[in-house]
């Protein structure tokens, strides 16, 4: 592609990353590792990986927002977005502009020539090429799909981080938790930390690991919390962390996240110090929207990515713990099947109050085209 016909605007490369693989999701490394060499992304900094059936971004975001409050340069990769493409490209907390991320592109789309890579993993290298530019001091990579084959597996984890394992994306990971786990867990390198945050780890993560062999670090068994009603500890084979507060992501489940990050942050020790005055900040000041996120105002409208029966779940457990009651109207962009097997069956309702179809149930709109969508959306909630 010459410079007359490359595409110029961000939105007009999204455009066309859209087009120029046929498959949207299409598990393999060769294709994407091939265009990293060209580029010679050998990052010198280390890597944080993060996979897991719910909880990478939360799990993320911790780690950005503790490491950033320590004083370390971070970039953060994650996926989808909501309002904007900007959002899953982030150095010490800024989304990348426009202009970085369309030169980022180009540069792929220059060392790629004949290679065709998915929209993921077009993303997944502009990341890297930004993070490489920017001279970071340590990378967040938050996993696509399973972790085996996904894009952020082209590149060697000092760290990785799964967060939790239940059944999504069956087509592709297998429809058993022991499937599902062994292929998160193919993110893990031999002689390094991975850090377990799912209590009940199925024997196919556990085989992987000790085939890859890896250093485990289990929840419940090498590290986990206590918690008090108005704080909580973190405990490890290094010691205790106490009176720490609540992360300000809500959610009874982030507990168990926020020990994982931990988790993750002891193993990095050495390289990246970090203070109890910089955990206590993080956790503080740690921000994700879309994860039990409570708008201002009455009624109560609260927004929540879940889309699998174990987001079901949690997202039942913790609406349950709320005061007050009445109505609760849920709104998705599932269709009304859907949304009643998921919703009546996970959380626990015996009927739907109200439904309010975000997308039409005919058709699964494309990344660009949900940022779009959501914008206006998200703009009428406001």
């Amino acid at each position: 592609m010459d410079s007359a016909t490359a595409p110029q605007s961000l939105s007009d490369w999204l455009s066309h990353l859209e087009r120029i693989h046929p498959s949207v999701i299409d598990m393999g490394l060769d294709r994407v590792a091939l265009v990293r060499d060209r580029l010679g992304l050998t990052p010198a900094f280390p890597i944080v990986a993060v996979a897991g059936t719910n909880g990478k971004g939360s799990v993320c975001a911790m780690l950005e927002s503790i490491l950033s409050g320590a004083g370390y340069k971070v970039g953060v990769y994650t996926s989808p977005h909501l309002l904007r493409y900007n959002e899953r490209v982030r150095v010490q907390g800024q989304e990348a502009a426009d202009e970085t991320l369309a030169h980022a592109f180009a540069r792929i789309e220059q060392a790629r020539s004949e290679v065709s890579l998915t929209y993921f993993e077009f993303g997944t290298l502009a990341a890297m090429e930004i993070f490489t530019r920017e001279h970071v001091d340590i990378a967040v990579l938050e996993v696509g799909l399973g972790g085996r084959l996904d894009a952020v597996n082209a590149f060697d984890s000092n760290c990785a981080v799964v967060t939790s394992i239940d059944f999504d994306h069956m087509e592709f990971l297998g429809n058993s938790r022991d499937s599902i786990g062994a292929e998160k867990a193919g993110i893990f390198r031999a002689g390094r930390p991975a850090i377990c945050g799912e209590g009940d780890a199925p024997a196919g993560l556990l085989r992987r690991v000790e085939e890859i062999g890896a250093r485990l670090q289990l929840i419940g068994r090498d590290f986990g919390f206590n918690a008090d009603p108005n704080q909580w500890q973190f405990w490890s084979a290094l010691g205790k962390r106490s009176a720490l507060p609540y992360p300000a992501l809500r959610g009874d489940y982030q507990l168990g996240n926020a020990a994982t990050a931990l988790a993750a942050l002891e193993q990095l020790r050495e390289r990246l110090p970090v203070d109890m005055g910089a955990i206590r900040r993080g956790l503080l000041d740690v921000q994700l929207p879309g994860r039990f996120q409570v708008l201002p105002g009455r009624p109560m409208v609260i927004l929540d990515v879940g889309h699998n029966p174990h987001a079901a779940r949690a997202l039942a457990s913790s609406l349950r713990r709320l005061p007050g009651g009445g109505r609760t109207i849920a709104g998705s962009r599932c269709s009304r099947t859907r949304i009643s097997k998921a919703w009546r069956q996970q959380c626990g309702m015996t009927s739907t109050s109200g439904w309010w179809p975000v997308f039409p149930a005919r058709a699964v709109p494309t990344p660009n085209e949900s940022g779009r969508r959501w914008q206006r959306y998200g703009s009428a909630c406001r």
